[in-house]
């Protein structure tokens, strides 16, 4: 074999390489597809659960957390949804059963009741969010692992916000009538 036509296969390969994205992307895992999906209905629960702080918010602190949670989650989930169709994947429509269960529960509250039982499930949920997002930041899935890692930030934001509204809360120092309740 000759140098040019070794040197030419070599140019070729690479090139096909690159144009069907070989080298720039890892083909999708189960792993990476499953954490892309919960990220999807993650990012729906957040928007909805936002929408409903909105709504049935006593507390500005609440309410503007909420418009935060839609805007945040509404963007995450734009990046997650292209992500899962880069893999191939038809993205869920609508959060899990479980969690559109939760949304379903927290809407039949309302004022002061609402903000705690708000308060509570954001640092729950963002507590697991930010792990699963920690997991899947080390993921081989180049995209998938981007993706986590520049949504990281935000979750830990989220966290940030809900302890700080607990931690109000527990102070009295929201806008709640009555005695103040521990979260």
């Amino acid at each position: 074999m000759t140098k040019s036509f070794v040197l030419g296969v070599s140019l070729a390969t690479a090139l096909a390489c690159a144009a069907t994205g070989a080298w720039a992307q890892t083909k999708p895992d189960k792993a990476a597809q499953t954490f892309v999906t919960k990220a999807v209905q993650g990012n729906l629960a957040e928007v909805s659960m936002g929408q409903l702080a909105q709504e049935k918010g006593d507390s500005d602190g609440v309410r503007s957390f909420g418009q935060q949670l839609v805007a945040d989650h509404t963007a995450a989930n734009k990046r997650a949804v292209s992500i899962a169709s880069e893999m191939g994947m038809t993205p869920p429509g609508e959060p899990s059963a479980k969690q559109t269960s939760e949304a379903e529960k927290m809407g039949k509250m309302s004022g002061a009741a609402f903000d705690r039982a708000f308060v509570r499930h954001m640092l729950a949920d963002h507590r697991k969010e930010i792990a699963a997002y920690r997991r899947a930041a080390k993921m081989k899935n180049e995209a998938t692992a981007a993706y986590a890692t520049e949504t990281l930030p935000t979750l830990e934001k989220h966290l940030e916000t809900a302890q700080s509204l607990a931690k109000a809360s527990g102070k009295g120092s929201g806008k709640s009538k009555g005695s103040p309740q521990p979260m």
